[in-house]
């Protein structure tokens, strides 16, 4: 299978969740959001028995010090005015996407505690607790030095499982609704976000979802402007 069959799997699933969302199929919805969502997570996560794109790059970035490798920020031509760097070290984009995924799924959809804790932080050697989009070009290095990416993917697939769970559960009400600005606000004083322009404009991008637009963006095509541009640099597809 090439890079292109899994992007192209990919693209046509998430063309179906966009069309079931236009529903009041809740089954529906919630059977097409759990299979784009098993794409774009590793395998362990939903039980699927073939690698995923995000299988391919955890165990290209698990060997030696491919973690450090440095690829293009797919989400540059979309916010290059807010980002620190244009190109980041390979494991940047897995923090990045999944650590948005946890605050998303828990603190704004569930409106519960974030996986996140000061003991996943210690094992995975992570020097922030924001989803790193302020980072500057020298900041994103020193980043991925330090990331322990074994401990980075226990903290993945955790995140990943929890949002299913939470997925499972959603209400049709609740797909068409925006959540309370309070729970947008927790994630600043839960420190998902720093006060950085170039961090704190998420919580106005959140701020303004339904969360069957979080279904669509922060939950799975979000994973689809990062995950590329590894797959893209790996010499095995």
């Amino acid at each position: 299978m090439t890079s292109q069959d899994l992007y192209a799997a990919i693209h046509k699933e998430y063309e179906q969740l966009k069309s079931v969302l236009q529903t009041n199929n809740l089954d529906a919805i919630i059977e097409q959001t759990l299979k784009v969502h098993a794409m774009v997570h590793p395998k362990a996560v939903s039980g699927a028995k073939q690698d995923t794109i995000a299988d391919y790059v955890l165990s290209y970035m698990l060997k030696k010090d491919n973690k450090t490798k440095l690829v293009p920020r797919m989400d540059c031509s979309v916010d290059l005015n807010w980002a620190g760097t244009e190109k980041v070290p390979m494991c940047w984009h897995f923090w990045h996407i999944y650590r948005i995924e946890d605050l998303v799924s828990n603190i704004l959809i569930a409106d519960a505690p974030q996986i996140f804790s000061d003991e996943i932080q210690n094992k995975i050697n992570s020097p922030i607790t924001d989803t790193g989009n302020a980072l500057e070009f020298d900041e994103a290095i020193e980043f991925g030095k330090r990331l322990n990416v074994a401990a980075l993917k226990d903290y993945i697939i955790a995140v990943g499982k929890n949002t299913r769970k939470i997925i499972e559960n959603v209400t049709l009400e609740q797909i068409n609704s925006m959540v309370p600005e309070e729970r947008v606000m927790q994630i600043l004083r839960d420190g998902g976000v720093t006060t950085d322009v170039r961090s704190v404009w998420l919580l106005v991008y959140w701020g303004r979802l339904t969360v069957g637009g979080m279904i669509l963006t922060p939950l799975t095509d979000h994973h689809m402007m990062h995950l590329p541009p590894c797959l893209n640099h790996l010499p095995i597809l």
